[in-house]
């Protein structure tokens, strides 16, 4: 007997990049039919300053659309979500990004608040995990370009391993910081300091909702992520297959963001690891990244004793979350 299934299409928006994934939802879990595209659009360009999205913003957005709406035209779905995040929460035009989108693509983007956009994440990013290995509670990062969700899940004993236990959105990103602070090319000690700053205080903000020292995992998922462990490796050509689960130390994922963060954009041009659209706010990036493993380890080490040496990269994140969920709930209907 034929398994009952759906197939459904995921969109995730977000202030750097726009994602599209297709795929076959079951009772069994998500099986790709297209998988994931990804386009750098910089939707979320000066809207910290301005809180507008710039026209040429909007046209980089309405270019991807176009491209996936005709993959959507040769893969037809039973529903389409799609997801808007951060830049989009804070734009006083949004309505006519959504108008442009919904006149593409015949459906209106959802400008989903953190708290969601966390629970999705952490849905794509445990759907995955080989949970044998891998020490639950899982704490998954989920660093965008204007936002950054820290979310933590169950110990697998008094609560599911993929329960969400508690969740926070902090304004700050790869693109987001770049654009306050890291305005010179290569940045200044000066401004490191001030970037810094400025995560520490969001960081510690949100340890006051998010128990991060219970964790004994971190799961990192997102562009920045991916593209320092991919770095990290020596990857001379980015590779999904090789970074998408890799276990990384602190000490190298410390290290090469040191690195990346003190160069200039033309240095950092020369690795190929690195996509284009990401080679000037990697640094921004890098920021937020050090600090939030930083102050997890050490949070983890005056919690139970054990402070966290490794993190997990996961190409599963919001995107996976958005495409399992819709098909669950189409499946339930």
């Amino acid at each position: 007997m034929s398994k009952e299934s759906v197939t459904v299409a995921g969109i995730d928006c977000g202030t750097n990049s726009i994602r599209l994934k297709i795929a076959r939802v079951d009772a069994d879990g998500m099986h790709e039919v297209v998988p994931r595209i990804l386009r750098v659009i910089r939707l979320g360009q000066d809207v910290d300053k301005t809180h507008r999205f710039a026209d040429e913003a909007l046209e980089r957005a309405y270019v991807a659309a176009r491209e996936f709406a005709g993959v959507l035209a040769e893969h037809p779905v039973d529903g389409l979500r799609f997801v808007a995040t951060s830049a989009t929460r804070d734009a006083e035009n949004r309505e006519e990004f959504e108008d442009g989108i919904e006149s593409i693509l015949g459906v209106r983007p959802e400008v989903i608040p953190g708290t969601e956009e966390a629970d999705l994440s952490f849905l794509g990013a445990t759907s995955v995990v080989n949970r044998g290995e891998l020490k639950a509670p899982y704490l998954v990062v989920d660093l965008g370009g204007g936002s950054t969700e820290l979310v933590i899940g169950g110990d697998g004993v008094n609560a599911p391993a993929t329960q969400v236990q508690s969740a926070f959105s902090m304004n700050i990103g790869s693109v987001r910081m770049t654009e306050r602070h890291l305005k010179t090319d290569p940045p200044t000690q000066e401004e490191i300091d001030a970037a810094i700053k400025d995560v520490d205080e969001h960081i510690d903000e949100a340890f006051r909702t998010v128990d991060a020292g219970k964790a004994r995992t971190i799961i990192g998922v997102s562009g920045t992520v991916t593209t320092m462990t991919a770095l990290a490796l020596g990857l001379t050509e980015y590779d999904h297959t090789v970074v998408d689960g890799h276990r990384l130390s602190l000490e190298e994922a410390y290290a090469v963001d040191d690195k990346f963060l003190n160069m200039s954009r033309a240095e950092r041009r020369e690795y190929k690891t690195i996509h284009p659209g990401r080679v000037d706010v990697v640094g921004g990036g890098a920021v937020v990244w050090n600090r939030v493993l930083a102050k997890v380890s050490e949070a983890a080490a005056a919690d139970h004793g054990e402070p966290i040496d490794s993190y997990v990269a996961s190409e599963h994140g919001l995107l996976d979350g958005i495409v399992l969920d819709y098909g669950r709930r189409l499946l339930a209907r």
